[in-house]
């Protein structure tokens, strides 16, 4: 039993820890707040792989409708087919001379915009139009392109992009320039060749630039949403740890604690819930506990009723066996006339006549503490004189304490008027009287006391002689207890009265009680002035 007990112990603090280690690396705050954190960085990292994947890609291919709209536009220009002769010195042809066809404002700034430098020659290779610098160079690799003639060219890397009938756009790289470009080069509807280009430098400059960009912001965009995500993730968790708190204090059976928050959503509702669950939980748990306590409090009522029982069934059988067997005995004796002796006769009558008594008597007891347990015999309240109900006992007594030898201090100034029951107060005194003749020793006296008390009065009975011991005290109230069996069976006594002093206190709702002294034993009990 130890070492399973042990074990189950060992489990509840793993399962303990292993709560604790749950809510500290798994909570739901931090598992937001890395997945969003995550989410972000993965997005930043997507977006400058795509960069630098794609944006290359994407921007040729804009290039491309660039150079084509471009084209849409050439076609549209009218180009002189003739030329001078003087064209054909390069620096003629940088100086901007007016022999060129005149090149349109909106034209040159799409260019400009766009990083277009184009050249338009005739079939014999005369320099019609351009845009850009060096045309000379232009119109020489045109001419290139146009007879398959440029050698250097062979040994470029070519990439079509898009290639008709009379024109092809190509991804070129320039060993002389070191730099790749998209360039369209083709033949116009009038007849003349055309070449446009635009370097590929300036966007691969783009995405290293926009990488580096997006790297940076990205940083300051994780730092800063980490923070705000954090505290927002605070913010809305905060109920749920404080439902996971308040689900663990009713897991302890702790009903006290309540969930308080408020964020204005489901969760709320489910607090709310909570609350009346805990304080279903709390009423259902409090009303079992209190039927549990009173079905404990029957069941040991039932066996405390049973044990009395079969007590009150002994001690009656004990008390009336003896007088039984004495008169059974007696009354043989006088039916075979044992003894002719009238004095012997006379003396078995006065033997049977006194176990009868004492047999009658404790019948009567019986039956007047039956009456009183069960509430039959009610109280009749009224108001008399207490001192002169104690006068009166004592001269009903006074033969008994005459053969007693006893000697009783009463003294008493005038009346004393209380509230209760006068027959069964008369019923008490005499009992606490008796009793008090029947245990005398030492100086053989008897003191009784009358003495007020604010609203009530407190009537004490002492008699000199043995205290009665520590553990007696709390029994002295029970049917049938006796102290000192063979004393009370001496003076025909049963164990019934101060049962029934007990009955006709509490049925008075007053007090009574019993006190030593190194002379003697008090009896005591109250009554109401009012």
């Amino acid at each position: 039993m130890i070492r399973k007990k042990t074990q189950k112990q060992g489990k509840r603090s793993r399962e303990a820890r292993n709560r604790k280690g749950f809510g500290r690396f798994h909570s739901m705050r931090n598992q937001i707040a890395v997945l969003f954190i995550g989410l972000l960085f993965l997005s930043i990292v997507a977006i400058s792989a795509i960069n630098m994947a794609f944006l290359e890609k994407y921007y040729i291919s804009k290039k491309t409708d660039v150079i084509l709209e471009a084209l849409e536009t050439l076609e549209s220009l009218k180009i002189r087919a003739e030329q001078s002769e003087n064209y054909e010195d390069e620096t003629e042809f940088s100086d901007g001379s007016e022999e060129c066809t005149e090149i349109p404002d909106d034209m040159r700034r799409f260019s400009s915009r766009n990083n277009l430098t184009w050249v338009v020659i005739s079939q014999n290779t005369s320099l019609l139009a351009y845009v850009g610098d060096n045309p000379t160079m232009f119109r020489n690799r045109l001419f290139g392109y146009m007879y398959d003639l440029d050698k250097d060219q062979k040994n470029s890397v070519i990439k079509v992009l898009k290639k008709e009938e009379n024109y092809v756009v190509q991804q070129v790289h320039d060993r002389f320039a070191g730099m790749d470009y998209v360039e369209g080069w083709g033949q116009l509807s009038s007849g003349n060749y055309f070449l446009i280009r635009s370097p590929l430098e300036s966007i691969r400059e783009s995405v290293s630039i926009s990488n580096s960009f997006h790297f940076f912001v990205g940083v300051c965009i994780i730092l800063i949403s980490g923070m705000v995500i954090w505290i927002l993730t605070n913010k809305i968790t905060k109920p749920i740890r404080e439902l996971t708190t308040l689900s663990q204090q009713m897991a302890d059976m702790d009903f006290d604690a309540r969930y308080q928050s408020r964020v204005g959503n489901e969760i709320d509702v489910l607090g709310d819930n909570f609350n009346r669950m805990c304080s279903a939980l709390e009423r259902n748990i409090s009303e079992l506990k209190s039927a549990n306590n009173k079905l404990q409090k029957d069941i040991q009522d039932r066996i405390k009723i049973d044990q009395m029982r079969k007590e009150f069934l002994d001690n009656v059988s004990h008390e009336l066996k003896t007088p039984i067997a004495l008169i059974q005995g007696y009354a043989e004796g006088l039916k075979e006339n044992i003894s002719e002796d009238p004095e012997s006769r006379e003396f078995y009558c006065d033997v049977i006549m006194d176990e009868s008594a004492k047999m009658n008597k404790l019948v009567k007891n019986l039956l007047t503490l039956n009456q009183l347990e069960s509430g039959k015999d009610a109280a009749v309240m009224e108001r008399f004189d207490i001192v002169s109900l104690i006068r009166g006992v004592l001269g009903s007594m006074d033969i008994m304490i005459q053969q007693k030898e006893a000697k009783v201090i009463f003294e008493a100034a005038g009346p004393v008027y209380v509230w209760a029951d006068e027959f069964k107060i008369e019923e008490v005194v005499t009992n606490y009287t008796s009793n008090a003749l029947n245990h005398l020793e030492g100086t053989r006296q008897i003191e009784i006391n009358v003495w007020k008390e604010e609203d009530r009065v407190k009537v004490t009975v002492f008699n000199t002689g043995k205290p009665i011991p520590e553990e007696d005290i709390p029994n002295l109230w029970n049917k049938f207890y006796k102290v000192d069996k063979a004393r009370t069976r001496e003076y025909g006594g049963s164990g019934i009265g101060l049962s029934i002093v007990k009955a006709i206190m509490e049925g008075l709702n007053q007090e009574y009680g019993v006190q030593n002294y190194d002379n003697g034993v008090e009896f005591w009990f109250t009554l109401d002035r009012r």
